[in-house]
């Protein structure tokens, strides 16, 4: 009787461990914990014959995004660069495919690209498909959460030019931060980086963050766009560190190192490989009473001022279609021809803004703008004191070392081309 009663016992307590078991598991099966969020891997795949051992923008592989947008409402991030081999912009081969578009997102100058720097660009409707355009520059840099009502993926196709202060990165930012909010998808085409495969110039400090350099990376930062937004996502950059699902359709046969021909200017006045070449080295003096040519026909192939002393070549801004009210309009200014200058291969040229600090009229007019946008665009304000102080260009470059070996840990978790 005594064992009978035992057995009893131990019987209810089983099954009361059981009840709280099953109890335990029902709770965490109503609140289940949510998977983390993962950039999505397409592979990159060799070419199988000689016909197909070619380059091609991930626009001329529709065969990997067009499956993910069928049956899907579609906004779309593009400009003029948004071009497949064929130049069929990627807006019109879309519609041709019956993909359902929303509405175009225009980043800074505008959808056809023929607004100068920094100038206000309007919503509008393009003529050709009907759809309606919404700017992404000026008070609407980042997407609002009624412009992405009724979309489910944000589809990014722009060529970038691979320096921190060209702008289309931090529209690729805010459109992701923007889409992660939301519970949008992003699916960014990839497009070549004419600065890949290198990294140099001071690292970002956090006091000097604006639109023209939203995160810690150096001027020159080695990363296609694609590889950019996926470091983005993956290092948990964006606001509140929101990730979004994130799919990177790749390039075919691209190598880091390697350069290739843009089928489209990227903006205005980036008119030719030369300027884009020039591009990372020149933009500084956009913070000085230098001009780089925006108002002539070689913008960023030159530079000059008219307190420019010692130079033999001269030019005069004037309002051109891309530059309606250039810096030093109808200035007579004196510097130097870059427009034969050899490509500068793996680095910044640092001696043009230095040569020109050291031959500048001090006395008559500053070197750098009072608004200290020197400062903005190099990510910190060292550059510019070294600069005054007369540090040797070996120097500086030292003080960047550490700052960019550390990026480097960072960016090689990211790159998914060979070098």
């Amino acid at each position: 009787m005594n064992l009978s009663v035992k057995i009893k016992d131990l019987v209810l307590i089983m099954l009361m461990i059981f009840g709280l078991q099953s109890c335990s598991t029902q709770k965490n099966n109503a609140n289940p914990t949510p998977e983390p969020v993962k950039t999505v891997e397409i592979a990159l795949e060799k070419p199988k014959n000689k016909e197909e051992n070619c380059f091609k923008n991930a626009a001329d592989r529709p065969e990997l995004y067009l499956p993910l947008l069928k049956n899907k409402t579609v906004a779309i991030v593009a400009n003029q660069t948004s071009l497949l081999a064929d130049k069929t912009h990627l807006v019109d081969f879309l519609v041709q495919n019956n993909i359902k578009i929303k509405h175009i997102f225009a980043p800074e100058h505008g959808f056809r690209g023929t607004a100068d720097a920094g100038e206000h660009v309007k919503n509008g409707i393009d003529t050709k498909t009907g759809l309606s355009i919404i700017s992404l520059y000026g008070d609407n840099k980042k997407p609002k959460s009624e412009q992405l009502q009724g979309v489910d993926i944000v589809l990014f196709d722009i060529q970038d030019v691979g320096v921190r202060f060209y702008t289309y990165i931090s529209t690729l930012t805010y459109v992701m931060e923007a889409a992660a909010e939301n519970g949008k998808e992003i699916i960014v085409l990839d497009r070549p980086n004419p600065h890949d495969g290198y990294t140099d110039g001071p690292v970002l400090k956090e006091k000097w963050t604006s639109f023209v350099g939203l995160h810690k990376v150096p001027v020159v930062y080695g990363l296609t766009i694609g590889e950019y937004g996926k470091m983005v996502n993956g290092e948990k950059w964006m606001k509140n560190a929101v990730q979004v699902k994130y799919t990177l359709i790749p390039m075919l046969n691209y190598h880091k190192n390697k350069r290739y021909p843009i089928s489209e200017k990227p903006s205005p006045n980036l008119p030719n490989d030369q300027s884009i070449n020039l591009y990372p080295s020149l933009c500084f003096f956009e913070g000085t009473q230098v001009s780089v040519g925006r108002g002539t026909d070689f913008p960023f192939q030159v530079y000059g001022s008219p307190w420019l002393k010692n130079q033999e070549f001269s030019f005069t801004p004037k309002p051109t279609s891309g530059a309606k009210d250039p810096f030093l309009n109808g200035k007579l200014c004196y510097g130097k021809d870059l427009r034969k200058f050899p490509e500068i291969k793996g680095k910044l040229d640092l001696s043009f803004v230095i040569d020109a600090y050291q031959n500048f009229d001090k006395k008559t007019q500053d070197f750098f703008l009072k608004n200290l946008w020197f400062d903005t665009l190099a990510g910190t304000d060292e550059f510019r004191k070294q600069i005054i102080s007369g540090t040797p260009e070996a120097e500086i470059r030292k003080s960047w070392q550490k700052d960019l070996e550390n990026f480097e840990k960072i960016r090689r978790k990211y790159v998914l081309y060979e070098n």
